[in-house]
């Protein structure tokens, strides 16, 4: 049996973050991995799904701004574009992301970790003991829900498929309109496929605003996806090569390729969570810094405990972890990685949006203020999205004057998020936020139209 302070199970970002954090805080620390060091943000979902994303994006903005939309000659070239995402996901080598572990003296175990007992792991038939904690940090995999026929779909793609894959699709059927399945359809379509999308709620993006809804689906539209919301799969069968889904008003689609985009859950099945005491195959239930309440020397971040499946959340939720196990007393939560977290759907537009939505604040009781404007509705507008669509909504607690939510739609819009989490997490009152002057001419004076509207 080998001992170490830390044992960390699961080299996604999360766990990497808490890993290196303890090092560099003194302790000696194990982290586990079955998979690739840097986990499924950095090769099968955050970074290569963006790689995707980007060309059009770019080429779109390009063509929206005169002068520069006269160079611009031919479509996107979809091999440069696979070629360029697996140069960022070095053609899943995880050995650019050892030096960073080896250089704070983490240890690293290649196999499956999972719980034997109290502070005890094994990996690859060895045993780990560690002194002070355990992290729980195993990340989410696909659902597929109980849909007729699914579970026989040979081939379907995950967002895993999706993200790496090696050629683009004539055709392709997406289960799921959240986050993966729009950028998705945004992707292939935009690089040569032929995308029909459908979702069960009325709505894609049924989490966020209307409007930025709305937005999203008047885009993918034009690109040529083929949206059918309202519509839940009932039945999925294959034959000849063919997949075709049925659903609830009976119509079918059909393609050669099915991408599963319906939903993910916490990867606890196997992490021996039952040799302590807890119910394997759900969400890990922690406290505020997350820490397993029956086990105060357990702990369990990222997609696991369910509050934020957000790669930076995860990363945050690390840090707490870590400076909870080395009592440092700034290690307080503010409640800031639940639902309410920051968060960006990279379509074009872009939508980036934090706190509250209209719908949320509702079900909480706030009393609001809502104040929406033209995301390129001021002099920084000129240069930025001309003709793209845009819009940034405020909502304000009338009672305290605090901005409790925001969301922005528009061309390239992710880097104004932060502005408002700050103003939010910061709990800023609009009286204050009057003397944060944005500088001219950029967009984000949409800072002052929030001020205007709510006469500051």
């Amino acid at each position: 049996m080998r001992s170490f302070d830390v044992v960390v199970i699961g080299a996604g970002p999360a766990g990497e973050v808490a890993a290196g954090r303890l090092a560099d805080g003194g302790l000696e620390v194990a982290i586990v991995e079955d998979r690739l060091v840097g986990g499924e943000c950095s090769y099968w979902a955050c970074m290569p799904s963006k790689a995707l994303l980007r060309p059009y994006e770019a080429l779109a903005e390009v063509k929206r701004i005169p002068g520069a939309a006269q160079a611009v000659r031919g479509s996107l070239d979809a091999p440069a574009v696979l070629a360029r995402r697996d140069e960022i996901i070095h053609d899943l080598d995880d050995a650019t992301q050892l030096p960073w572990l080896e250089d704070r003296g983490v240890a690293l175990f290649r196999g499956h970790g999972a719980l034997t007992g109290g502070r005890r792991v094994t990996v690859g038939g060895e045993e780990l003991e560690a002194r002070r904690a355990v992290i729980l940090a195993g990340g989410s995999v696909p659902m597929f829900p109980p849909i007729e026929g699914l579970d026989g779909v040979e081939g379907a793609w995950t967002n895993r498929e999706a993200t790496t894959a090696k050629e683009i699709p004539e055709r392709l059927l997406i289960l799921g309109g959240g986050v993966v399945g729009v950028e998705m359809a945004q992707a292939f379509q935009t690089l040569g496929s032929q995308v029909t999308l459908i979702e069960g709620e009325r709505r894609l993006l049924p989490r966020e605003e209307e409007f930025a809804c709305a937005q999203v689906t008047d885009a993918l539209a034009s690109y040529g996806v083929e949206i059918r919301t309202g519509q839940k799969a009932t039945k999925v069968s294959q034959s000849d090569g063919t997949v075709t889904v049925t659903t609830s008003d009976g119509t079918t689609a059909e393609s050669e390729l099915l991408l599963v985009a319906l939903g993910r859950r916490p990867s606890t099945e196997t992490l021996g969570l039952e040799s302590v005491g807890l119910e394997p195959g759900g969400t890990v239930a922690v406290d505020s810094l997350c820490r397993v309440p029956k086990h105060p020397w357990l702990y369990a971040i990222g997609d696991i405990n369910g509050r934020a499946l957000f790669t930076h959340m995860g990363k945050y939720q690390g840090r707490l972890a870590a400076d909870s196990i080395l009592g440092h007393d700034h290690a307080i939560s503010h409640g800031a990685d639940g639902p309410l977290s920051p968060r960006v759907i990279f379509t074009d537009p872009q939508v980036a949006a934090v706190g509250h939505t209209t719908d949320t604040a509702a079900r909480a009781g706030l009393e609001l203020d809502v104040y929406d404007t033209e995301t390129s509705g001021n002099a920084g507008g000129s240069y930025y999205g001309r003709g793209a669509p845009g819009t940034a909504r405020f909502l304000v607690d009338r009672e305290r004057r605090l901005v409790v939510g925001c969301t922005i739609t528009g061309a390239e819009v992710a880097d104004f998020l932060h502005a408002a989490t700050i103003a939010i997490v910061g709990e800023v009152p609009l009286e204050r936020l009057r003397h944060a002057v944005p500088s001219f001419p950029t967009r984000s004076e949409i800072w002052l139209k929030l001020l205007e509207q709510a006469g500051v």
